[in-house]
């Protein structure tokens, strides 16, 4: 049990004694005191004033005294204008440590049988290009949140759904008939979602030159953009493509390949991983068919021009389109169609979205029309939004080739890596054969940190190089914290797990490092709650940062008492511990060595 439900439990036992009122525990919210006043733990009292009938001091006061008397956990207490803060006895969190060393789980949840299962959709590509930046925030953000979601014992099936049909894949595969000349990955050298995203930028090229064509033959921009032979003849294979043209299909098919051969290498670099993929090919036919039978029970209606549309103004939104007039698919009916199918596939508890803050209003009408259709589950979905990620010179445009590809972010980011690396004093212990991969950690663990530190809901600046600071609030300074503990252990020759340690007394800097160990399982809790990794990133810069400060004013391995070099070694091992199992949570790797 966590001092804070140590504290909570005793509290809620001192207002029901002295003042004969029940009082839930689990309202009872200790707060860490303040670094200006004395004591480790602070609780409010304002609560509890309708049952004392006092005023906040005297009610305060009496609470005091009865947790001193009563909780032995609790030495002392002061009154500051109705807030309690208590000073918890030294012998008290030596125990707290033992139990966080003791305990290899710390801060997680057993998934059980009886565990709810989360799918958690993230990534979503489309097959017409390699994946940027933005994939990069999206990955990282699904994956944290699995492990997160996992840590709090939930089941969790990451998934992800692949956009490969549609118009914009079709322009990348008539790019490629028109301007390939029979290229493929093993000509060029390249690889495959990269060679098919050139393709992708050559249509768009030539698509404006047709429009500015046309606008100087007089035609009006929104009729040229309609009318450019390039986007009519892409329409025209989609038309194919849907009506199963063998060709069109066949091209689609060797196309696809070349990029899904790429985007696993991809994945495999970032360290993100999918239990189950969904295909939009697959699951558009599913979603048109469920379309067409709200259709015939007037849940839909169908304007002149045969599109499906449905009207969503009695909920306070406008009319959306389910089918064009050509009667293909768009984006919603494909996704009505894949929350069918995972939903026939696995038991859900709960489905939580991974896509970025500008699709907010389309899974508002998700959910909406899935309620329509009958779909008990169509209320309860989760969209994790999050805001875009921008860069110094600006945003990206994947359609005139200008993002920033995830394959050569993470090439630079280890490159990055490697040059800071070189400066005096850097990887001096790192065996040669070692120095790539720790490297590739650092590189990554920037990249990953960086992103992921920042609360999710907000638009955030990426600067690579300021990531890869080894001061500051940023990956690489956690992993050297991690491996300057490692280092101290390798040193010791002490058995520190076996020696009696009851006996000492921790110093403030030492009690307030336990306090914050103790804690994990709190912010665990409260990252799972609020789907936020940001909440994780940011506990374990402080906590390593509370640990270097112990670190530089106490003597640890030169501790001339046993008892008290046994408990310092104890303390930089179990910080070590959770700050891998903390850095684990956001898919970021530990070096030994730095």
């Amino acid at each position: 049990m966590s001092i804070d439900q140590i504290l909570a439990e005793a509290t809620a036992l001192a207002v029901k004694e002295l003042y004969g009122v029940d009082f839930p525990a689990e309202k009872i919210v200790p707060q860490t005191t303040k670094r200006e006043f004395e004591g480790n733990e602070t609780i409010v009292v304002f609560p509890f004033l309708k049952a004392s009938h006092k005023a906040p001091d005297a009610t305060a006061q009496e609470i005091g005294e009865h947790l001193v008397a009563h909780c032995d956990a609790v030495e002392k207490f002061n009154v500051i204008k109705g807030f309690l803060n208590l000073t918890i006895k030294p012998s008290f969190w030596t125990g707290v440590l033992r139990h966080v060393a003791s305990t290899p789980d710390y801060g997680f949840q057993p998934v059980t049988d009886q565990s709810q299962l989360v799918m958690i959709e993230y990534s979503s590509p489309n097959t017409n290009k390699p994946l940027h930046l933005g994939h990069v925030r999206n990955n990282l953000l699904g994956y944290s949140l699995s492990r997160i979601m996992q840590a709090n014992g939930y089941k969790v099936v990451k998934t992800n759904i692949v956009n490969d049909r549609g118009i914009h894949i079709c322009k990348s595969m008539l790019a490629w008939l028109k301007w390939g000349n029979g290229e493929t990955p093993e000509s060029t050298g390249k690889k495959g979602d990269h060679l098919i995203g050139d393709y992708y930028v050559a249509f768009d090229k030539h698509y404006k030159a047709q429009v500015k064509q046309l606008v100087e033959n007089g035609m009006s921009q929104d009729e040229a953009e309609k009318q450019a032979p390039l986007i009519q003849e892409a329409h025209d294979m989609l038309r194919r493509w849907e009506a199963g043209d063998k060709e069109v299909r066949a091209l689609w098919e060797k196309m696809n390949s070349w990029v899904y051969a790429g985007f696993d290498e991809t994945y495999r670099r970032m360290g993100v991983s999918f239990d189950k993929i969904y295909y939009e090919s697959d699951t558009y036919l599913v979603g048109r068919d469920t379309v067409l039978e709200g259709l015939d029970k007037g849940l839909f209606y169908r304007k002149e021009d045969g599109s499906v549309w449905a009207d969503l103004t009695p909920d306070g939104l406008d009319h959306k389109l389910l089918l064009r007039s050509d009667g293909t698919s768009v984006y919603m009916t494909q996704d009505i169609g894949t929350a069918q199918l995972r939903y026939k596939d696995y038991p859900i508890d709960r489905m939580i979205y991974v896509v970025g803050n500008e699709q907010n209003y389309h899974f508002q009408v998700l959910s909406l029309l899935l309620d329509k259709l009958g779909f008990k589950w169509g209320k309860d979905l989760v969209h994790f939004s999050y805001g875009m990620v921008e860069l110094p010179n600006g945003k990206m445009k994947s359609r005139e080739g200008t993002v920033v590809d995830a394959d050569e972010l993470m090439d630079e980011m280890i490159a990055t890596a490697t040059e800071m690396a070189g400066e005096p004093g850097r990887l001096q212990g790192v065996a040669e054969d070692e120095r790539a991969d720790v490297l590739r950690m650092i590189g990554l663990g920037a990249l990953k940190y960086f992103i992921l530190k920042v609360d999710p809901r907000k638009t955030m600046l990426f600067d690579p190089s300021e990531s890869i600071d080894f001061n500051g609030n940023t990956g690489p300074f956690i992993q050297y914290t991690y491996a300057r503990i490692q280092s101290v252990l390798r040193k010791s020759e002490d058995d520190y797990n076996s020696m009696d340690i009851s006996n000492v007394a921790p110093s403030d800097k030492e009690t307030s490092l336990i306090q914050k160990l103790a804690d994990f399982n709190l912010v665990v809790a409260d990252a799972g709650r609020n789907y936020s990794p940001a909440l994780i990133a940011n506990y374990v810069y402080d906590l390593a940062k509370e640990y270097n400060q112990f670190y530089h004013d106490c003597s640890i391995l030169r501790e001339q008492d046993d008892k008290v070099r046994a408990f310092r070694l104890l303390l930089s091992d179990t910080v070590a511990g959770i700050i891998k199992r903390g850095m684990s949570l956001l898919g970021i790797e530990m070096p030994d060595r730095m």
